[in-house]
């Protein structure tokens, strides 16, 4: 009996409130005609580093932090503000052997906007050497004196130097804070948010 007197009031509630609600008309808002704009692959963005980073502490995976120092505009929109920060982590770590300095390469990852509003994106800071950091072949560890006869020109003969076999042992390779360098980008990224002044 109560479950049946529960039903009941159950459904006159329902057509209660069903009879007295009213329709609503939907209301368009406007919006900016704002579609978003996409940075191509092979954008640089000018940075500038923010701390020490070198091949005798930091490992692959070390966290680095980069400042944009310029405002980027694409289509007279700013997309990328000033004091904007990228970060990435380095990869592809090499120990300093002899005859090569250690080398390694910065991948970037996010960019963070100064309202705090993230974009994921995919670049390397720019090197001419595929992106590299070091890497460079070592001195000779010796030289080794060479006598060569010169008739012709009146003289007996000159000593010269020419490198040795071995080379000298590798150096680390710093990249020092407060260097300004480019970030490339590796592939397209969609910018939808952009600060307004």
């Amino acid at each position: 009996m109560k479950r049946l007197l529960a039903f009941f009031i159950f459904v006159g509630l329902a057509y209660g409130l069903g009879a007295s609600c009213t329709q609503i008309e939907p209301v368009q808002l406007d919006v900016r005609g704002y579609d978003g704009i996409e940075l191509p692959a092979g954008t640089f963005i000018p940075v500038e580093n923010t701390q020490e980073i070198s091949t005798q502490y930091c490992q692959s995976g070390y966290k680095v932090r980069f400042l944009v120092t310029n405002d980027l505009f694409l289509q007279d929109v700013k997309v990328i503000p000033e004091s904007s920060t990228i970060w990435g982590y380095v990869e592809d770590v090499h120990d300093p052997v002899i005859g090569t300095n250690s080398s390694f390469k910065i991948r970037v990852s996010r960019l963070v906007l100064p309202d705090e509003y993230e974009i994921p994106i995919k670049g390397y800071v720019y090197t001419q050497n595929n992106n590299v950091f070091g890497g460079e072949l070592t001195p000779p560890a010796e030289y080794i004196k060479m006598p060569h006869f010169q008739q012709k020109f009146g003289i007996n003969g000159t000593l010269q130097a020419r490198p040795g076999r071995t080379r000298q042992q590798g150096k680390h390779t710093v990249l020092t804070a407060g260097e300004h360098k480019m970030i490339i980008l590796t592939s397209p990224v969609s910018i939808t948010h952009t600060l307004t002044d």
